[in-house]
């Protein structure tokens, strides 16, 4: 018995060592390499998601140890070595209506909270600013609604000058290869944006995990979102339908800003207001009347 309670130990040992890792990681906002468990991210959505995520996971788990605890009791303490007789079972309402009832409940119990967070994440009502994203091959165009300021983003020139040179890049020296533009998307922290996102040519998706959500860019239709984030940092994402060839070169970058530094940034962003005519010089009065006496003097010789 010691032997077999050591056993499970050094199991259960090995089981928190590999959690540990998931845990954290699951504290982040953007994947990382071995990636175990799914993100929190830095939005409201993000959060949602990971809420519903985690229920799920431990409800699967429950039923889990449950149904194969039971599979491991019946054949190691019934098996046929130890004398057990295998039992006839006849019709039972009873068992069928419980084994039925169950996973019912637990059901709705799951379905009830999800349906409530996802209604909640396509309510893009009371946003604070809108941003217009379209998409191109292979790029972005943002567009500030109501604040004259739009910019296209695609991919940075160092970037792309290592995958077109056949160069091998590290991770050391270029740790945002493929993932970095040369115009960020920057919004302000605590502040519900609304996005309304479309394409000029052919499908794409506009997708940041830390987010918590991804919507497609379709020709012709007008697709809404929102976000609202919590954490200032710089989050990366990437076109998630495939849309051509440099599908893979179409990386998303949002800095997330303080409010105050944000409309520092706009303002700057903002085209500089064009210069008003100068007003045509006034003549004095005094200075007019000589001259429209001397103009009537001669008009009566």
């Amino acid at each position: 018995m010691m032997r077999v309670n050591g056993r499970w130990k050094r199991w259960l040992a090995a089981g928190v060592l590999l959690a540990a890792p998931a845990l954290a990681w699951a504290q982040s906002a953007d994947p990382h390499r071995w990636q175990l468990n799914m993100g929190r991210g830095v939005t409201a959505s993000s959060q949602n998601a990971y809420d519903a995520h985690m229920i799920a996971l431990w409800v699967c788990v429950g039923i889990g140890i449950l149904v194969f605890g039971a599979m491991g009791v019946a054949m190691f303490k019934f098996r046929k070595s130890k004398g057990a007789v295998a039992a006839q079972f006849s019709h039972n309402t009873t068992a069928e209506v419980i084994w039925t009832v169950i996973p019912v409940l637990i059901l709705l119990a799951m379905v009830w909270p999800a349906t409530a967070k996802l209604i909640a994440m396509y309510d893009t009502r009371d946003a604070e600013m809108t941003v217009k994203v379209t998409g191109y091959q292979w790029m972005w165009k943002y567009e500030y609604l109501g604040e004259d300021v739009a910019f296209t983003s695609r991919l940075d020139r160092e970037s792309d000058r290592i995958r077109q040179s056949g160069e091998r890049p590290s991770h050391d020296a270029n740790p945002h290869y493929l993932l970095e533009v040369d115009n960020r998307l920057v919004l302000p922290v605590d502040t519900k944006v609304r996005f309304v996102i479309t394409a000029d040519d052919v499908i794409h998706s506009w997708w940041v995990p830390a987010l918590g959500w991804k919507q497609d860019a379709i020709p012709g239709l007008i697709n809404e979102a929102w976000t609202e984030i919590k954490v200032p940092g710089v989050y990366r994402g990437q076109c998630a339908e495939l849309c051509g060839k440099d599908h893979g070169f179409m990386p998303i970058v949002v800095e997330a800003l303080p409010k105050e530094e944000f409309a520092r940034w706009l303002a700057a962003k903002k085209p500089a207001p064009a210069a008003e005519p100068a007003p045509a010089a006034e003549v004095p009065a005094a200075e007019a009347a000589p001259e429209a006496a001397t103009e009537t003097g001669a008009g009566q010789g």
